[in-house]
């Protein structure tokens, strides 16, 4: 009889990685009361149009002033456990992980990103069903880009955050649609 091999989570149906892989504040990328942070936040919808409460959003971030660098050695640790303890709260890390909670909700505080061209924050997808993770982004703009540009209208807005009540640039909603109608863009690296 030959061995069998156990599957791997991204071989399984999971949502497994929402007991080990959020860790605190993982969605606070700026630092406390920083006078110039932004919120995203929106919702993780399936092809139904039901939330997702278990998605698991990786996010990565340009600093404002354009590098990529984050900051290493920000993440504090338990000295017993090894477990994370969250963030030192002072440093701005580039790097966001968020849950979706019970009603498919996410929010990440962070600071407007400096990269070339348009702001944007990419964003990892992990959910039920997906064996494996997808790749969108989130830009607060619109305007001459090379990706938006390549893409219909209607494709376009799928990866234009919406700014807040007002015309506010301090948050914005970016929501999710793993498929069906208005089924946000994904992007495949090679």
């Amino acid at each position: 009889m030959a061995e069998r091999l156990l599957p791997t989570p991204s071989h399984t149906v999971g949502p497994f990685y929402g007991h080990a892989l959020p860790f605190p504040d993982g969605g606070r990328m700026a630092p406390q009361g920083h006078p110039d942070a932004i919120s995203l936040h929106g919702y993780v919808f399936d092809g139904a149009g039901t939330p997702i409460p278990d998605a698991l959003l990786d996010f990565w971030q340009a600093a404002p002033d354009g590098s990529l660098t984050g900051a290493p050695g920000s993440m504090r640790r338990d000295p017993s456990t090894g477990g994370f303890l969250g963030r030192n709260g002072v440093d701005f890390t580039g790097y966001g992980r968020v849950p979706t909670d019970a009603d498919g909700h996410y929010a990440l505080h962070t600071l407007r990103p400096g990269n070339a061209g348009l702001p944007y924050i990419s964003v990892c997808v992990f959910a039920r069903g997906l064996t494996h993770h997808l790749f969108t982004r989130a830009y607060l703009a619109d305007g001459p880009d090379p990706l938006l540009d390549s893409l219909p209208a209607e494709r376009r807005a799928t990866l234009v955050a919406t700014e807040g009540a007002n015309g506010s640039n301090r948050t914005y909603r970016f929501d999710i649609r793993l498929q069906g109608e208005g089924e946000t863009v994904f992007l495949e690296f090679q």
